[in-house]
């Protein structure tokens, strides 16, 4: 490169979310201000036996709207996971004016279990259930020249995807990155979450003293990360200032007792330019199982942000797995944007032992700076500091 980039700024330009609440971030965002929740009760779906609470996509309709929006275009070799990757970075695309056939952009793929339903098939072909293959796919389609780049590290995927993006835009790898989180559910996700005991029987009531578990959602979205000079980023433009990944180390599938892993990613973010005092609110992982939240307060708690206001959004729309970082991620910065601390929709009585700034009802804030927070299976820890361009200034 013929400059040096490193004071540049990692700026999103473009966003969509695809959700059972809404096709778009906006219907998106006004389902969850006004309180909305897509989580219902499912019973014999895929064959299982157990009832079961989800948030699940109407694939018929994203179909329909694939071939709208593409009349020229056969999609018979898409799956349902791929289409809808495809649709909500077709829209973030068009939002950002940006042309993905061009060779300075790079397609970032956040997924946990991609085409994993396919092994309820007989006939599945093991090269389409790959996640390398889904991303070609993906790309493919928009005739992107470059090798897409996967992610797949549990429920940090779409923190550590965003990462990733913003660690190629400052090496100069690339001047555009399309940032992507899906997943579907199925009958081999949902069973296994079922043999964990890990699944609540009501919506999920993330951080409340009778939460019993999490529900599982589906979901697609998209950020279009640029890289800027700082006088070009506007008043009301999201920069990714920071991002930090943790590992715990504690066990496969619980974190630890003392939250080491998210204490340490947070610490990592929080740096003398961004005062506790500047932050509107951390949004959490949430998930509303026992030992996530409570690893999640004590975290907060180890970093000094107790007077800060918390929320989880998995009551809305359920724990979206590769998705949730950057789903999650986009309405936080609406919701800052309009000047709003999300509610935790669910939460009545606090259940873990740090007290917490947690709220059911939405509040208000002037506030221009957040920190989303993620943690998963293995360990696994990340969080990210966003800023608003005039918070900058």
């Amino acid at each position: 490169m013929e400059r040096a980039l490193e004071h540049d700024l990692i700026v999103s330009i473009g966003d969509n979310i695809l959700s059972p609440l809404g096709i778009g971030t906006e219907e998106t965002y006004h389902a969850v201000n006004a309180g909305y929740s897509a989580l219902q009760q499912y019973e014999g779906l895929w064959g299982i036996p157990e009832p079961f609470i989800a948030s699940l996509l109407d694939h018929k309709a994203i179909a329909r709207m694939l071939d709208d929006k593409f009349p020229t275009k056969s999609f018979a070799a898409y799956t349902s996971f791929e289409r809808m990757a495809i649709l909500s970075a077709a829209y973030a695309l068009e939002q950002a004016d940006v042309d993905p056939v061009s060779e300075r952009v790079v397609f970032f793929l956040s997924t946990t279990k991609g085409n994993v339903g396919l092994l309820d098939k007989e006939n599945s072909c093991r090269e389409e259930i790959s996640l390398g293959y889904s991303a070609r796919q993906i790309c493919g389609f928009f005739r992107n020249p470059n090798a897409p780049v996967v992610v797949t590290n549990a429920c940090t995927s779409g923190s550590c995807a965003q990462i990733a993006a913003m660690r190629a835009l400052q090496s100069g790898r690339c001047d555009t990155a399309v940032v992507i989180g899906a997943d579907v559910q199925s009958k081999f996700i949902v069973s296994g979450f079922q043999s964990f005991k890990a699944l609540s029987s009501d919506p999920c009531r993330p951080f409340d003293k009778s939460r019993s578990g999490l529900n599982l959602g589906e979901a697609a979205a998209t950020i279009v990360y640029s890289r800027r000079r700082p006088k070009d980023v506007h008043a009301d433009d999201w920069v990714l200032c920071r991002g930090a990944i943790r590992n715990d180390a504690n066990h496969i599938s619980g974190p630890s007792r003392t939250g080491e892993g998210s204490y340490l990613a947070l610490q990592a973010v929080l740096q003398d330019d961004c005062p506790i005092d500047r932050l509107a609110f951390v949004n959490t992982h949430g998930t509303a199982t026992p030992y996530n939240d409570e690893m999640e307060a004590i975290a907060i708690d180890r970093a000094g942000l107790l007077s800060v206001p918390v929320n989880g959004l998995k009551g809305y729309f359920g724990h979206t797995m590769g998705a949730a970082g950057v789903l999650e991620s986009i309405l936080s910065m609406q919701a800052a944007a309009n000047h709003t601390i999300p509610g935790t929709r669910g939460y009545s009585e606090c259940g873990v032992s740090r007290p917490l700034q947690l709220s059911a009802s939405h509040q208000v804030t002037g506030r221009r700076s957040f920190v989303k927070l993620l943690s998963g299976f293995g360990g696994c820890n990340a969080a990210l500091l966003f800023r608003q361009g005039d918070e900058l200034c």
